[in-house]
C-alpha cells in the first residue's frame, strides 16, 4: 500500500475535539492509581488512566466495529492501547498553558513502549472531559527528539509540531499498513548471551569481602545506618559472616527513588559460601514500594528465585542459598518498567 503522509496543521482556528468522561471512568482510574503509594506518581497515573478511557471512547465512537485492546498496566510515563496492528501511546497532562509537551525519553526509545502514533491529551478533572490536543506518527516524532531538547529525561517539544486534527489518525488506520511506520524492535540476542557479556564486564566478588575488600557502592551496614537512619535491617538471620549494603537508584522515571540491597555472606565449609539477600526501603519510608520485584538469575540467565513486595512489606528476602567459590549469579530489582541488575561471583 502506498505511503500516506499528512503534515501537521498550523491553523490555530481549528477547535480541539473533546470527550466527556463518565463516572465509571473516574472510579476505574482511582482504583488503578491507588495501587501506587507515591502521591506524585499516583496523580500522573490517574491522569493517564482518564486519558486512556477518554481516547478509547473517542476511537470507539468513530470505529465502532473495530476491536480496541487496552494495556491493563498503566505506567507513569504513558498509557497504551492497540487498534488492529497499530499501537497508540497516550500522553496525558493536566494543562498545556505554555504550549510545551513533555515526552519521556523511554517511550521514544524503549522497544516495548514505542508506538505508531503518539496522542497528546489534556485531562480536565473538574470539567470531566478529555481534550485531544495533538497527535504525531512515530517516524515524524523522532525527527524532533534531538539531544538539545532533552531535559531531565524528557524531550520538550512545542505543541505546534503535533497535528491538531485527530481525524488524521483514522485516515492512517484506514489507508496505511503498520509496516509503513517502522518501529524499533528488541534485540534478538539471547538473554543468556547478554548476561554472559555483562558478567564479563563487571561483577562483585563476594569472597573478597572476608579480606576487607570493599567494592564500589557497597558499604558496611553500620556506615549506612548512620546516614540512612530509617533503614531497619532485619539482622536476626544475619548475625554471622560479612554484611554489606548498597543503595539502588530506581531511575529518573521513578523520581530517583532508592532501596537498599543487603547481602550477607557466611563461610559454610572450606568450599562453599552461604548467601542471604534482602531488599529494604530507605529515605524514611517504612515499607517498600508495592510490586517491587527481586529476582535471582543463574550465570546462564535462568530464573532461580523471585519475590515480589506486597502493599505493607517493610522488606523482602530471597531464600538463603549456598555455592562454591567462583560461582556467578545476578540479582535484578525491577519496578514498573525500570530494571537494575547487580552481578556477583562467590
Amino acid at each position: 500500500m502506498s505511503e500516506l503522509s499528512i503534515t501537521p496543521t498550523k491553523i490555530g482556528l481549528i477547535l480541539p475535539e473533546s470527550v466527556w468522561l463518565e463516572p465509571e471512568h473516574f472510579y476505574q482510574a482511582t482504583q488503578i492509581s491507588n495501587q501506587i503509594m507515591n502521591e506524585t506518581k499516583q496523580w500522573q497515573i490517574y491522569l493517564n488512566s482518564l486519558g486512556l478511557f477518554g481516547f478509547e471512547q473517542w476511537l470507539t465512537a468513530r470505529l465502532p466495529e473495530q476491536s480496541i485492546q487496552k494495556q491493563t498496566h498503566v505506567i507513569e510515563t504513558c498509557a497504551q492501547l492497540q487498534l488492529g496492528e497499530f499501537k497508540f501511546c497516550v500522553i496525558s497532562t493536566e494543562h498545556l498553558l505554555d504550549e510545551v509537551v513533555s515526552i519521556p525519553e523511554n517511550i521514544i526509545h524503549a522497544p516495548e513502549l514505542v508506538a505508531h502514533f503518539y496522542v497528546v491529551l489534556e485531562v480536565s478533572e473538574e470539567q470531566e472531559e478529555v481534550i485531544i490536543r495533538g497527535c504525531l506518527r512515530y517516524d515524524q516524532l523522532v525527527t524532533y527528539c534531538s539531544s538539545d531538547r532533552l531535559h531531565d529525561g524528557s524531550y520538550q517539544l512545542g505543541l505546534s509540531v503535533f497535528d491538531s486534527e485527530p481525524n488524521h489518525l483514522l485516515h492512517y488506520y484506514l489507508h496505511l499498513e503498520p509496516s509503513s511506520i517502522p518501529l524499533p524492535v528488541a534485540s534478538t540476542e539471547k538473554v543468556s548471551d547478554k548476561l554472559l557479556t555483562y558478567f564479563n564486564e563487571t561483577r562483585t566478588k563476594l569472597s573478597q569481602w572476608f579480606q576487607g575488600a570493599c567494592d564500589e557502592g557497597w558499604e558496611i551496614i553500620d556506615s549506612m545506618l548512620d546516614r540512612e537512619t530509617n533503614v531497619a535491617f532485619n539482622i536476626r538471620q544475619t548475625q554471622a559472616g560479612v554484611k554489606r549494603a548498597k543503595l539502588i537508584d530506581l531511575g529518573v522515571q521513578l523520581g530517583h527513588q532508592t532501596v537498599a540491597l543487603l547481602v550477607n555472606i557466611t563461610e559454610e565449609t572450606e568450599e562453599k559460601l552461604g548467601v542471604l539477600i534482602q531488599l529494604h526501603p530507605t529515605n524514611g519510608e517504612r515499607v517498600l514500594p508495592s510490586n517491587i520485584k527481586l529476582t535471582l538469575f543463574s550465570k546462564a540467565g535462568k530464573t532461580l528465585q523471585e519475590v515480589t513486595s506486597r502493599t505493607q512489606d517493610n522488606y523482602i528476602q530471597l531464600k538463603p542459598f549456598k555455592g562454591e567459590a567462583g560461582k556467578r549469579f545476578s540479582l535484578e530489582i525491577s519496578l514498573e518498567d525500570t530494571r537494575v541488575r547487580e552481578n556477583f561471583e562467590l
